[in-house]
């Protein structure tokens, strides 16, 4: 014990002690080539499709819609995919994996998160998130902006290191009481559907609202990978859960289907089918068949060369959402 606290009282006094743990890789997201713009397909007008052979949430049957109001709006039934939002899935407090910075959260930096190891031997993994407003078609100024995209602008919305919720599935049962409906083995015995629907050239069930495909269970909302078979994998359980949080607390709503081609929706379960992700960090994929996959689908797609010790093991994710809405 003595010998142990000497190594590690000398490590400290040298500096060495960051460079035994991972290093955060963070790098400012290149809005123009490190986004896959491919995924913005299928658009549709109506019920038919212009481009693309993504798979495809429902459209509205008519081409036109009607909005109400003084006077009322009349428009054309668009329907396309845009990139909205950006998730840090980071290894350490402060680190910004999208925005390529790292700032010292202070008292908020205790307790690493690492992969753990439970009574019967399974792994799994804690981390910290960072959830962002990223309108980026809207910054591109394309062809429909202003008709259909969101506006915002670039904005923090959630930092797990001050939610004290994050790191405690107990207290996590204040958002999500239902949590404890899913916990037995029949209801996560049905997520492998769910897997097989996102997997196979389809979308995430949404009946199956407490699934989250080939990751498990959605359920608690926390920064835990409850199964961790891979920095990717485990990100994505983890990005999946902060969007379902997201949509928990009503920062994040129903844009799909013909109930939201006026306005957008509530929606405190997380409609599952109408968002794809794209890994852009530690090294982003920007093409492909799933280079925006499904909530849901498979990680194994993309894991090859994005996960490496040292400079590889935070991760980003950007979120592509389904909007249909009512254009002028």
């Amino acid at each position: 014990m003595i010998a142990r606290l000497f190594l590690a009282f000398a490590l400290t006094l040298f500096g060495l002690t960051d460079t035994a743990i991972a290093k955060c890789n963070a790098k400012f997201l290149n809005p123009l080539t490190e986004v896959c713009f491919d995924c913005i397909f299928p658009i549709s007008i109506g019920s038919i499709s212009l481009f693309g052979s993504r798979p495809d949430t429902p459209n509205p049957g008519s081409p036109f819609c009607i909005c109400g109001g003084i006077p009322p709006r009349v428009g054309f039934s668009i329907g396309l995919w845009e990139p909205v939002r950006l998730t840090d899935v980071a290894d350490e407090a402060g680190c910004f994996v999208n925005l390529g910075f790292k700032m010292n959260m202070g008292l908020f930096a205790l307790g690493k998160d690492a992969v753990t190891v439970d009574d019967v031997g399974s792994e799994g993994s804690r981390w910290q998130a960072h959830y962002y407003y990223y309108p980026l078609l809207s910054w591109l100024g394309t062809l429909i902006d202003g008709l259909c995209l969101e506006s915002s602008t670039f904005d923090v919305a959630y930092l797990s290191e001050f939610d004290p919720l994050w790191q405690d599935p107990e207290l996590a049962t204040l958002i999500n009481p239902e949590a404890v409906l899913f916990a037995n083995p029949v209801a996560q015995a049905a997520c492998a559907a769910d897997c097989v629907a996102a997997s196979s050239g389809g979308l995430g069930n949404d009946k199956l609202f407490w699934c989250n495909g080939c990751q498990g269970g959605l359920y608690p909302m926390t920064g835990d990978a409850n199964e961790h078979y891979g920095g990717v994998q485990a990100s994505e359980t983890v990005a999946a859960k902060l969007l379902a949080r997201m949509h928990r607390f009503g920062l994040a709503r129903r844009t799909s289907g013909s109930g939201a081609l006026c306005q957008p929706k509530p929606a405190p379960i997380l409609p599952k089918s109408q968002y794809r992700f794209q890994i852009t960090r530690p090294k982003a994929k920007t093409s492909g068949r799933y280079a925006c996959g499904p909530l849901g689908s498979s990680t194994q797609f993309v894991d090859s060369g994005r996960e490496y010790p040292f400079k590889g093991e935070s991760f980003g994710w950007l979120t592509w959402r389904k909007h249909n809405c009512c254009a002028l």
